[in-house]
């Protein structure tokens, strides 16, 4: 019964057996789960509403009036396609009725195999720490903005006000020690339902703000069809890779196929079915956060202009009112809490299941033990969970410490992961689930979605390496930004 009780990592270690199916279990022998596509639609918001919003305003004043808009549908519409897909093949070989798949590079497994799992692993979970070092540095920064906001309004807007990220990073990661204790994925539906709300409170103050600026009058800016203009804002060479760069931002505005197995693994069995049930959650929360995208990126563009700072709430786009920016940036702040939380369950649940299916026997790896917290009631505690989750927020924590730019690391995260993980990989498991036969029709036209993908990711990384290049030139160490 002991076992039954435990909250999670040991059930997670079993080996797909088929238990005794009854009221509080599933198919496969673990706890019953309960999630919902409302629940699913929280995750895939959380995990798409994220920093990515915040810096849309710059992208397309980079593209302009036409592309900008353009490819920030085009993305969320490859994103909505492709997720379909990746639903679909959460059980195999049968959409409804097959095994059970538990993470991105088991799906893989069962479909391609080879070594595309592993470099799939690679992809899905360099991309997940990648994120979650993004994460931290955009959380600081939100919080460095709203100090910084109190000190303009006090001392006026051309005071320096100059004040250092780390000690920020560390209450970040000092949260994240203690959220990070949370045993899986099954117990997140509470912080994914906050951060979502957070999300779209900080994106509808960001727009607010922006349409009051715009409809105010005053100092005029200057938009066009093509975005930034050569020989005026930028040179040649700099509208090229700042255009690069813009994809690649929109393009990790919408990742989140790296947590769309896991968050589908939250799901309650039917009717309807799971892959159902992510179909409408996947609808509800791209359609969701491309309403939101498009309003905050063409709104915030009317406000600034080609001068569009790379995040307009701590860019200082505005300064009043300044109570209103604190709280925008708070949300900010608490919506990454969230975020990064759901980033981070998959690796974690990776390593502590890998390492318990090799040391099976080992109390330190498999033991849980029930503490009494007080007003909360029984919390179960592993050695190896309290040890390698704090150990992996510090060093996330640190790698922010060192690497504090923002828009090109946003932008290179983005590109890198975008084609195998958005594209690739659920296009070759549909055509291999379909059997759909090489040179058809819709074969051929996958294939051409696939590779213009991949240029659009090729040229974006390339923008993106560049930012991080300059930036790092720019860069002085030690220097309060």
């Amino acid at each position: 019964m002991e076992k039954k009780k435990s909250m999670s990592v040991e059930k997670s270690y079993t080996d797909h057996e088929i238990g005794d199916t009854n009221k509080n279990f599933d198919d496969d022998g673990r706890e019953k789960r309960s999630g919902t596509w409302m629940t699913g639609s929280a995750h895939i918001i959380t995990a798409v509403i994220g920093s990515g919003v915040l810096s849309l305003a710059w992208a397309i004043a980079q593209l302009g009036w036409v592309a900008g808009p353009a490819v920030l549908m085009a993305f969320s519409f490859i994103t909505y396609f492709t997720s379909t897909m990746l639903a679909d093949c959460y059980r195999s070989p049968d959409p409804v009725t097959g095994k059970r798949n538990y993470t991105y590079m088991e799906v893989v497994r069962s479909y391609l195999g080879g070594r595309k799992v592993q470099l799939c692993g690679l992809a899905q979970y360099g991309n997940l720490i990648g994120i979650t070092i993004g994460y931290t540095i955009t959380a600081s920064i939100s919080m460095v903005a709203v100090k910084r906001s109190n000190c303009f309004h006090k001392n006026g807007h051309n005071v320096k006000c100059a004040t250092s990220n780390t000690p920020f990073m560390i209450v970040f990661a000092i949260i994240q020690i203690i959220l990070s204790q949370i045993p899986n994925f099954h117990n997140l539906s509470w912080l994914s339902i906050l951060a979502a709300v957070m999300s779209f409170c900080y994106a509808s103050i960001g727009v607010g703000l922006s349409i009051a600026k715009a409809a105010g009058g005053g100092e005029h800016v200057r938009t066009t069809l093509t975005g930034v203009t050569v020989g005026v804002d930028v040179s040649g060479a700099e509208k090229v890779w700042r255009t690069f760069q813009a994809i690649g931002d929109i393009a990790f505005a919408y990742a989140y196929s790296t947590v769309l197995i896991e968050i589908q693994d939250t799901l309650k069995a039917g009717p309807p079915s799971e892959n159902k049930a992510m179909k409408r959650a996947s609808l509800v929360g791209v359609s969701t956060t491309t309403f939101f995208y498009m309003l905050c990126g063409c709104v915030g563009y009317a406000a600034f202009g080609n001068d569009a700072p790379g995040n307009f709430l701590t860019g200082f786009g505005f300064y009043e009112p300044f109570w209103l920016i604190d709280f925008a940036n708070v949300c900010i702040a608490v919506h990454l809490v969230g975020a990064y939380q759901v980033f981070c369950q998959p690796i974690f649940q990776f390593v502590e299941s890998q390492s318990a299916k090799r040391w099976p026997d080992n109390k330190f790896i498999t033991g849980e033990y029930k503490i009494h917290v007080p007003c909360c009631g029984e919390f179960s505690i592993n050695f190896l969970r309290l040890v390698w989750r704090t150990s992996y927020v510090v060093v996330t924590a640190v790698v922010a410490m060192i690497f504090p730019f923002f828009n090109d690391f946003l932008g290179l995260i983005g590109a890198a992961s975008f084609w195998p993980l958005t594209v690739y990989f659920p296009i070759e498991m549909h055509i291999a689930q379909k059997k759909i036969p090489k040179f058809s029709f819709t074969w051929t036209w996958l294939k051409i979605l696939s590779w213009a993908c991949f240029v659009v990711s090729i040229v974006a990384a390339a923008g993106s390496v560049q930012g991080l290049i300059t930036s790092l030139k720019d860069f002085k160490p030690f220097q309060a930004p």
